[in-house]
């Protein structure tokens, strides 16, 4: 695959993108200062991991590379192979997510993916005989294998690190160490769920070389996930956007403005997203059809992709909306904190306020005072983290129909990427709660607009599973 939508300029400078840059200005003295400032900010805030933390996620990368090798050798002794193919043989993994485009904080989970050869199945060798190898290693514990899921994934935790990894069975009896899954023809022949697989890899790395300055961007990135999380809308689940989207948005941002630093990237964001006409598509390069036939997002061909209204393009083959979830009641939600980021920046630009402002929490009960609550309980941990999945997943249909049955604009609120602790100190002081909250991570709101309803009662739902 190509580099889509670059171009060379005058000046020896490429372009990156579909449209020529903004602004090509370089930083002034101000912008060393305000960026200086806007980085001790977010070190003080706690995200950035310990040294110590760094070297263990790369440890236990290491140790799960073995894993899989040694596995892959197993299924391929298990399937009558030759002695010669079964030492050939060969698995292999890949980060990507916030772990590879160099964005992740402390305790976050690491996004990887196994790639394999033909003979390793899905069914058997993944979620069969390397979900045994990992249930019998004292350092795996929280296994949870989710082979129906639409991207089929094992969860785990391997000494304390959380993973999702999920597989890539290649048409290739033998997995090259110097693998590039960035070329189109690794998805040839490969069933869907390898293609959603893989798609998280080639997204991740395409981004990482359509950025003008990488360090610039993981910066900015830092920033705007953290300030989505402090506001309520960082949720890919409940119809907001998640780690994939706001990586694209702020992508495009560094594309627009080269050479700027994050001070100017992060005030450049708000002011642009603020006046973006959506459903215009924002994407990072040209939508190539491909010479596989896969379908890619287009609206002229595809009619559900007519309805998307926030369309986030990923930039690798087969180009997809990343934000479909999106409903006009998170767009709006969305938009309007867009517009108050672009006003505190534009207050930051005449030192009326500093980078607290803009990262100040949602004021969940000021905004809101009719709301419905639910809470989920279960018999154990396990159950509760599986219960958790499933109610979550479905918070978004449920405020869908609350939109359409009784015209409110409603929002799903997941706490647990927000203030949870600041937020359940209120709920445990209000008078209307009936039951107690079990940890601060394991209840959910969906705040509700409207003249004529009023959800103050809490509903109690506890499921054995």
């Amino acid at each position: 695959m190509g580099s889509p939508g670059l171009s060379s300029r005058n000046n020896g400078q490429r372009r990156l993108g579909i449209s020529e840059p903004i602004s090509l200005g370089g930083p002034t003295e101000y912008d060393v200062i305000k960026t200086h400032e806007l980085e001790k900010f977010l070190q003080e805030a706690g995200l950035y991991e310990s040294k110590e933390e760094a070297v263990c996620r790369e440890e236990v990368l290491g140790r799960l590379d073995q894993i899989v090798k040694n596995w892959v050798k197993i299924i391929s002794r298990a399937k009558g192979l030759n002695e010669q193919l079964v030492q050939e043989a060969n698995a292999k993994i890949f980060t990507f997510g916030s772990y590879r485009l160099g964005v992740h904080g402390p305790g976050a989970d690491i996004d990887t993916l196994c790639v394999g050869p033909v003979h390793a199945t899905r069914e058997e060798g993944f979620f069969g005989e390397l979900h045994r190898i990992l249930s019998e290693m004292p350092e795996v514990t929280e296994l949870h294998p989710v082979p129906d899921a639409h991207v089929p994934v094992m969860n785990f935790k391997f000494k304390g690190v959380s993973i999702d990894l999920l597989y890539a069975k290649l048409s290739l009896w033998v997995i090259p160490e110097d693998l590039d899954i960035s070329q189109d023809s690794i998805l040839q022949n490969a069933d869907e769920q390898t293609v959603r697989s893989l798609n998280g890899c080639r997204v991740t790395d395409q981004i990482l070389r359509l950025v003008p300055n990488i360090q610039n961007f993981r910066t900015t990135l830092r920033c705007l996930k953290f300030w989505a999380k402090r506001r309520g809308v960082y949720s890919n689940v409940s119809g907001f956007l998640g780690g994939i989207n706001w990586a694209l948005l702020v992508a495009r941002i560094c594309q627009l403005y080269p050479n700027a630093l994050p001070n100017m990237l992060v005030s450049r964001f708000f002011r642009v997203y603020t006046l973006w006409r959506w459903p215009n598509p924002v994407m990072l390069c040209s939508i190539e059809e491909g010479s596989l036939g896969l379908q890619v997002w287009d609206p002229r061909r595809n009619p559900k992709d007519r309805y998307h209204l926030m369309p986030i393009i990923t930039p690798a083959y087969p180009c997809m909306n990343s934000s479909y979830n999106v409903s006009s009641s998170t767009l709006r939600i969305m938009s309007e904190e867009f517009q108050r980021g672009n006003e505190i920046c534009e207050a930051m630009d005449a030192n009326k306020v500093d980078w607290d402002a803009l990262f100040e929490p949602f004021s969940f009960f000021e905004a809101y005072k009719n709301y419905l609550q639910i809470y989920i309980t279960a018999e154990n941990d396990n159950d509760l983290r599986q219960w958790k999945g499933w109610v979550k997943s479905r918070l978004r249909t449920l405020t869908l129909k609350v939109t359409y049955l009784f015209s409110l604009s409603s929002v799903p609120l997941d706490f647990s990427v927000c203030l949870s602790e600041s937020v359940s100190a209120c709920l445990l002081q209000s008078p209307s709660l009936m039951y107690c909250i079990l940890t601060p991570d394991v209840w959910l709101v969906c705040r509700l607009r409207g003249a004529h309803i009023i959800c103050s009662s809490v509903i109690h739902t506890q499921v054995n599973l």
